[in-house]
This record gives structure tokens, sequence and C-alpha cells, in this order.
């Protein structure tokens, strides 16, 4: 009974006229909720923005730079990898009910190499649930490995042909941007899955399709990536990565939940967040926010513009609420940024520890131990290290010399090779430790892989023309 009235429920929602025209002349306010800042992010605030949130749209960001390339690596070994979101299904059964339920459309990049697959693994969910009649789109093109050195000259990185990484490179993705959401929002499509699109694209494209911002309209769009760039983070705008126990303190940092953003017409915002939940919007939280991973706050680089964000106006309006003003930008490059995933060797890792009196003058023994042995065993490595948790393994040679003496120590070891047997090197050497090594040496049993393959990943640009985008449409 349940389910038969959840699909009514959503029927009844999804025969409501949603004509672009409609939209266009009467819509006043957008109402955007975040959903997801990583891959691992936490689901429970997602699923409390689609219950109570009362969102137009609910915006899932789930990729870093590796994560496309990582992505690639695990297709190669595991066949039966998706190529999607490893978290979708627990993301999608959370907050589909109550979206499709309220009306609020769904734009996310979860498709990760794979938006097809993903879009109808979606579709598959909606049937389980009962909800028929959803219009799901995948936007692709972005994955451009076969012809990306054809396309792109110089890494950005080091001013290097591209073809220097032909024969390692395994995965090539341009940043695209808000445009071909758009389209599939016009098309009717109610939840939209992408593979690699920039962060504030995601969230820039449903204002886009409300308000009519024309595409090349710098200043609409410059405001609408800000708007973006302030929710792709999700929680770190309501407190989260940014609390500092006596320094900066918000209130129950144990829930956190995602923010939302009520956009206006003229690029204007009001952040805020679910009542009840913990954490704090203030003018410091979004201040830090807006200037996160941004190197020039003039000019932040999109596919769909240069976001200028030096003219913004900060007003804190009520608790919780902050309104922000006078986002801007600058006319769009003509090039997109391509990331580039190639493997780079092998890293084999793993750690031991020493506690109570003595414990450092035992891990630097060790240490002499360990370096002696790698000789002995030939290691081949491009790089090792060997750090001291607690003293020296964040700031390395940095680290004051008179750093006090700590009770207990992790020593983590790390080589960096060239194959996955020299890796291994590391591991059997740690364990010799456990026996045969210095007094008081405490070893963890390996149940995990101590080696992993390295994913590099370097930038060039392609002109945008070069990457057209295509979408495909699939009904629950």
């Amino acid at each position: 009974m349940a389910t038969k009235a959840l699909h009514s429920d959503v029927q009844d929602t999804l025969n409501k006229d949603h004509s672009t025209e409609t939209r266009h002349m009467t819509k006043t306010l957008v109402r955007i909720g975040s959903g997801a800042a990583w891959w691992g992010d936490r689901v429970e605030p997602a699923a409390l923005n689609a219950e109570r949130g009362e969102l137009d749209y609910l915006c899932f960001e789930t990729m870093a730079e590796a994560t496309v390339s990582a992505a690639q690596v695990r297709a190669r070994r595991d066949p039966s990898f998706p190529g999607y979101d490893t978290y979708l299904d627990d993301r999608m059964r959370a907050v589909l009910p109550a979206c499709m339920r309220q009306g609020t459309r769904i734009v996310t990049n979860q498709g990760w190499i794979n938006p097809k697959g993903a879009a109808e693994r979606i579709v598959a969910l909606l049937r389980e649930l009962g909800i028929t009649g959803v219009k799901v789109a995948a936007v692709g093109g972005s994955l451009i490995t076969d012809h990306v050195l054809e396309l792109a000259d110089t890494i950005l990185e080091n001013g290097q042909p591209t073809r220097t990484l032909q024969s390692t490179l395994i995965s090539a993705e341009a940043y695209m941007g808000a445009e071909p959401i758009v389209e599939a929002l016009r098309a009717g499509a109610q939840i939209v899955v992408t593979g690699r699109v920039a962060d504030p694209s995601l969230f820039l494209a449903p204002l886009m399709f409300e308000f009519g911002w024309d595409p090349l309209d710098h200043e609409k769009i410059g405001a609408g990536t800000g708007i973006g760039h302030l929710l792709e983070c999700g929680a770190q705008v309501t407190g989260g990565y940014f609390a500092d126990p006596g320094f900066k303190d918000v209130p129950d940092p144990w829930n956190f939940a995602f923010p939302i953003a009520d956009v206006e017409p003229s690029g204007a915002v009001t952040l805020s967040k679910v009542a009840g939940t913990g954490g704090a919007i203030t003018l410091q939280t979004v201040k830090e926010q807006m200037l996160y991973e941004v190197h020039d706050p003039a000019n932040y680089l999109t596919p769909d513009v240069v976001a200028d964000f030096t003219q913004a106006h900060l007003t804190q309006v009520g608790p919780d609420r902050v309104r922000v003003t006078g986002l801007t930008g600058k006319p769009r490059t003509p090039t997109l940024k391509v990331s580039m995933g190639c493997t780079e060797g092998f890293i084999g890792e793993d750690m031991f520890f020493y506690a109570g009196p003595g414990a450092l003058r035992r891990a630097e023994l060790a240490r002499k131990v360990l370096q002696e042995r790698f000789k002995i065993v030939k290691l081949d490595a491009e790089e090792t290290r060997i750090d001291f948790l607690g003293i020296n393994a964040v700031h390395g040679a940095a680290t004051p010399d008179n750093a006090s003496e700590p009770y207990e120590i992790a020593v983590r070891v790390a080589a960096r090779t060239r194959t996955r047997e020299e890796a291994a090197k590391v591991g059997r050497e740690v364990d010799g430790m456990a026996v045969s090594g210095i007094a008081h040496t405490g070893k963890r049993v390996p149940h995990q892989e101590r080696t992993r393959e390295v994913i590099g990943v370097w930038s060039a640009l392609v002109p945008r023309e070069q990457v057209p985008a295509h979408i495909d449409y699939f009904q629950s």
C-alpha cells in the first residue's frame, strides 16, 4: 500500500506542467540543496535535504581529480565494475522517494566513466520503488581518452608534449560545463546524470534553465558559478572542515547538514540549512568556502565562465542565514581543461608502532635498520620515506629540532617503485621488524593490501568545440 500511495503522489507531481516557458514566466526563486561533496560523503544529510529541504533541485558532486583515473584502473582489473559511483544505490535509495514525491529534480555527476549505466541503474531503482514516468538523462562526451593526444599539445604542469604520456595514459576527461545539463532539463528530464562536469556547473545548470540565463551572459553565469562553488563542498559551508575547538567552535558538529541556497533571478543568494541541525552558517564559514581551492578570486576558471568573487558582499540576515550579492564573472575561455590519468608505478606502504619511554630512540634505530635492509634486498625505488607519525610525517624537514618527545610513535614506511614486485618488498621487510627488529615493536596483522598502483594526473587544454556532448534519455 505504501508503494502505491507513493507512486500516486509522484505521478501527480510528474503530471504538472514543467514547460520551459511557464518556468521562465513564473519562477522568482530557485531552491537548490547540496547532496554530496565527494565520493565518500555522508548520505544522511542528503536524505535530510530531500525530505525536509523543500527543494526544487538536489545536486550531488562526487568526483575528485583522481576519481576518473581510479575508476579506469578498477575497470581494467574488474570487468564487473559498472564504472559509476559505487555509492549510487545508497544515495538514490535515500533520496528518490522524497524527491519524486515533492517534485525535486536531481542533478548528479555520479556517472563517472559510465553515465548511461548510472542512468539505467537509477531507472531500475525507480521501478523497484514503483515510481514510473520519470525521465532520466545521461550526459556523456567528456571521456576523450582515444583522441586527447590529437586535441591537446602541451602538458600544463611541465610544458612537455602530451605525446610523452602516450605509453602510460589510461584516461582523459574534459571538464564540461552546464549547457548539456540545461538541454536535458529542457527536454523534461527529472534526473540528470553526468560524467566529468565542473563542480559548480552542476548547480549552475538549474539556474540557467529556470531563469533563462544566456550562457554568454558572463555576469549572471559568474554569479551562478559562485553559488555553485559555495554549495559544491557540502558541509564545508555549514561548519564542516571549519570547526576548530576553542578557536572556531560550532554547535553539534556530529550533525552537520548540507547547505541550501535560495537563488534569485539577479544572482543574489541566501544560504541556509535545515532547522535543528548542527553546525553553523556564518560570514566566516561562507568566506572560507568562497576562497577554498581558489588560486585567484578575481579569475576562477570554469568551463562556463571566469568567475569573479572580489565584488561579493556578504550579510548575516538571520541565524544560519547568509545573503551573498555581487558575485560576477568574465567571458569564458575558448578552451576546456582536460585531466589525463597516467600509470606511474606503485607504492608499497606499511607501519609499525612503539610506545612508552624511549619510543623515539627505538623508532630512530628501526629506521636505520630498514634503510640498511632495503640495501640488502636491493630495493629499486624512485623515492623512499620513513616517517614518524606525531613527529615529522606532516611537516617533514620543517619539523623543529626541539619537538617534544612523544609517548607513542607510529612508523610509516613507504616506497615508490616501477613494479608491484619491488613495492611488495616494503611489506616484507616491515614484517621482519616484528620478530627480528627492535625491542617492543608493535606490528599489525597485514589483512589489507600493502601495494597500490599510482595514478598521476596531468592537465592540458583542448578547444571547447572539439568536445561535443551527447545525451541519452531513459524512462522509468
